[in-house]
């Protein structure tokens, strides 16, 4: 880690008005964090986004002393910092637009792990969801997957999807909405020590920030943009855990929901999310395994050649011949490929993976199953 290009880069996240999209622009733009701070007003002016008043905040910017104050505490805590251009940043992450370009953590993981996914829900989670998120983890655990667990250390389903993690010795992100300072609430720092030993504490914000309500709603993108897949164990109508289920469509990811009975007052974010087809109604492990196309060791052993027995229809044939020759594509490459309607190569697509011959990825990108390859 270069001290002098953090330096810039913490002093690029502090110049006021402009957000993760304007900063990527005007990396884009200029070349360099650096040369940002260095670059005359009519230049910045030809940047897309960047107006009068941005342009002053950029030039007038006295965003350094700061950012130097935050370089000696991330030394002093052992902080790791990775940036949006690193070949660490979280790949996944960083194909959300909005994006922090700037991460801070404490703890060692690989952010391009090949299987992550985020559970959250209510705060006010009931015994049946604290049992429901246990049961969860430890069945995948025991059918052979070693996934990634995000969430937010939140009272709740947020803290007994870390401590079922930790159980069974999974590594697991806590995704803060504040610097790496303080632990809230406090009273999870014990369970914040033991992420730190098996997993990190993740954060875009600064030491000294505020806990202020907005900042856990913008940790949520990070929640949700690191993950393949978001699952809701429990929400009442309202909450964060559906804010981060509408990011997390928005990025085109999976989302899956528990339902529960109508009258639960905790069950009703859930059945609205799966009501709306904001989500998939999710009954057990084997559903994220089969909507993520997840196989473990044993699988891999046995493979079912269900293909073999597969009677091919013509058009179906031109999908499957579509993606021998140019694998991982979205639907509508697929149907620009093999000149089909929408309407129908969503059928197709449909039928093809229940049948084990396609698998549908994170992103709704269609590969052919490793047993027909």
């Amino acid at each position: 880690m270069n001290d002098n290009n953090l330096l810039y880069q913490i002093g690029l996240t502090l110049i006021p008005g402009i957000g993760s999209i304007n900063a990527k622009k005007l990396i884009s733009y200029i070349g360099s964090v650096e040369d940002i701070f260095k670059e005359k007003k009519p230049k910045l002016l030809k940047i897309p986004g960047i107006g009068e008043i941005l342009a002053d905040e950029i030039i007038n910017q006295n965003t350094l002393t700061r950012a130097e104050q935050e370089l000696k505490f991330i030394e002093k805590e052992k902080i790791s910092a990775v940036f949006y251009l690193d070949k660490n940043f979280p790949e996944r992450l960083k194909h959300c637009e909005d994006s922090p370009i700037l991460l801070f953590y404490k703890g060692q993981t690989n952010f391009n792990s090949k299987k992550i996914i985020s559970i959250i829900g209510t705060r006010d989670a009931t015994q049946e969801g604290k049992d429901t998120t246990e049961k969860f983890i430890e069945d995948l655990t025991l059918s052979g997957h070693k996934p990634i667990i995000v969430s937010g250390l939140a009272y709740g389903i947020d803290i007994y999807a870390h401590k079922a993690a930790l159980k069974n010795n999974l590594e697991t992100y806590a995704v803060f909405g504040h610097g790496l300072d303080i632990t809230y609430p406090a009273q999870h720092k014990n369970i914040a020590d033991k992420i730190e030993n098996q997993g990190v504490l993740l954060t875009e914000f600064l030491s000294k920030s505020r806990i202020d309500k907005q900042n856990f709603v913008k940790r949520n993108r990070i929640v949700a943009g690191i993950s393949d897949a978001t699952v809701v164990i429990e929400s009442a109508e309202k909450g964060g855990a559906l804010i981060t289920a509408e990011i997390a469509n928005s990025y085109n990811r999976d989302v899956f929901a528990f339902p529960g009975r109508v009258t639960d007052k905790y069950s009703v974010g859930c059945n609205k999310l799966i009501k709306s087809n904001k989500a998939v109604l999710i009954e057990s492990y084997k559903d994220i395994e089969y909507i993520l196309g997840w196989t473990t060791t044993e699988s891999k052993k046995n493979p079912v050649q269900t293909a073999l027995f597969y009677q091919f229809n013509d058009d179906e044939k031109k999908i499957v011949e579509v993606l021998k020759s140019e694998n991982e594509l979205t639907i509508d490459t697929i149907s620009s490929r093999t000149q089909l309607q929408m309407s129908k190569i969503s059928a197709l697509l449909l039928n093809l993976e229940f049948a084990g011959i396609i698998k549908c990825l994170p992103g709704k990108i269609f590969v052919l199953s490793s047993n027909f390859i």
